[in-house]
């Protein structure tokens, strides 16, 4: 039998005597607010983590999927679109499609074609990036975040010049589902002015994308940048797994980077991270906020174990010295009280866990805490909840409470069996 778990047990499940009249004769239970205070510094400090980190995992994981619903995770260009401020066609054809979806590491390839222009109302006018999709393009990202109208079929053969634009675009223009806006587009050629339809509008909350991102058919954009019907700014790669980002990006350099399209123009690619840079590095910021609440509340959860145990200890200095007579040693009833807050760490990481687990859960059904929008691009604060996250802060609460325990154990050594006799 492992006498340091017995005792423990019987420590912790010990109840007060009372007598006839209902009044208490003999404490045999350790102190109770200290049991309380320490399972409370131990749940709470497990709650904050678990909501901390579900915040941190969610908000990273919405920017990001914001800003690859806008750009892709990998993106393949002509070599100088990299190297100038200029678009520069290059030619991607299904077959070339085909190749680029057979890379390792790829799900799904589109082309896209993006020209400047102006839309312009009677009473205002406003500059905008028009991307031109075609029938291939992956539109799931928009219609998560439409608002009004319906997405229209993009065509890569013919266009009825339709028009995407977002909530702050059609709120500076007064524009409307199915208002007609004429667009003009500067070029080499003098200026072009084409009749655009609003068939949707989206709002992503994204500020950089949505004070200038509409979208129209792929080859309403060619024909307005002169290019033929088989180039565009490039193709767009959507990954498996981000998480193998690099990876994927390194099969694609290794297969289609430096070669050369049908007109002598060299291909060249870049990740979604090295186009956006500013916004993944603000994001790996985030990492060194969760490490110092992870840190601040390991260290609460441990300071009030360890005054909890102190006063358990004191409390229990009687018992203490008559184990040490019949013979105990110090080792084994260090053992007994380590066991005990086993029990307290136990049953804060049990409350830790339904608290923290609860308000997560609360706030990704109910949408109660709310965001500026465009401070943070969410108007909620997102929450994720990683169930092996949750497991492993549970692990680490437990072993580093107990770890941080087993110096103050050793006061057990400083008591005198013949002094503890008479301590009161």
């Amino acid at each position: 039998m492992n006498l340091p778990l017995f005792l423990s047990r019987r420590i912790y499940g010990g109840k007060v005597e009372t007598d006839a009249d209902d009044k208490p004769i003999r404490q045999k239970s350790v102190s109770r607010p200290a049991i309380r205070i320490a399972t409370i510094g131990v749940a709470i400090g497990l709650a904050v983590m678990i909501v901390t980190v579900s915040v941190v995992i969610g908000f990273k994981h919405t920017i990001r999927d914001k800003v690859a619903g806008f750009g892709s995770h990998i993106q393949v260009e002509n070599i100088m679109s990299f190297n100038t401020a200029s678009d520069f066609p290059i030619c991607i054809n299904d077959s070339m499609l085909q190749l680029l979806e057979t890379i390792p590491g790829i799900k799904h390839a589109e082309r896209y074609a993006i020209t400047q222009g102006i839309l312009k109302t009677d009473e205002d006018f406003l500059g905008v990036a028009l991307k031109g999709i075609g029938q291939e393009y992956d539109l799931s990202f928009i219609q998560e975040n439409l608002v009004e109208g319906e997405l229209p079929q993009f065509c890569d053969s013919s266009t009825k010049y339709p028009l995407v634009i977002s909530k702050t675009i059609a709120q500076k223009l007064r524009l409307k589902i199915d208002d007609r806006i004429f667009a003009y587009f500067i070029s080499d050629e003098g200026v072009k002015a084409r009749r655009f339809t609003v068939k949707a509008i989206y709002q992503t909350n994204m500020k950089r994308f949505d004070d200038s991102f509409c979208l129209t058919d792929i080859y309403a954009t060619n024909k307005l940048n002169g290019w033929f019907t088989d180039q565009c700014s490039g193709a767009e790669l959507i990954v498996d797994d981000f998480d193998h980002l690099e990876t994927a990006s390194h099969n694609v350099v290794k297969k289609v980077n430096r070669t050369l399209d049908a007109y002598n123009n060299t291909f060249s690619s870049r990740t979604i991270t090295d186009a956006y840079p500013q916004i993944f590095s603000w994001l790996e910021l985030l990492d060194i906020n969760v490490w110092i609440i992870l840190g601040l509340m390991i260290v609460l959860a441990g300071f009030t174990m360890t005054s909890g145990l102190l006063i358990i200890i004191l409390e229990r200095t009687q018992m203490i010295g008559i184990l040490k007579a019949l013979g105990a040693r110090d080792s084994m009833i260090r053992k007994t009280f380590l066991w005990f807050s086993v029990f307290i760490i136990s049953r804060g990481l049990l409350w830790g866990n339904i608290i923290g687990i609860g308000l997560v859960i609360l706030q990704q059904t109910t949408g109660i805490v709310t965001l500026d929008p465009q401070t943070y691009y969410v108007s909620e604060a997102p929450m994720e909840l990683n169930l092996f996250y949750v497991l492993l802060l549970n692990i680490a609460t437990l072993f580093i409470s107990i770890f941080v325990l087993i110096a103050p154990s050793y006061l057990v050594a400083k008591i005198h069996p013949a002094r503890s006799m008479r301590y009161e």
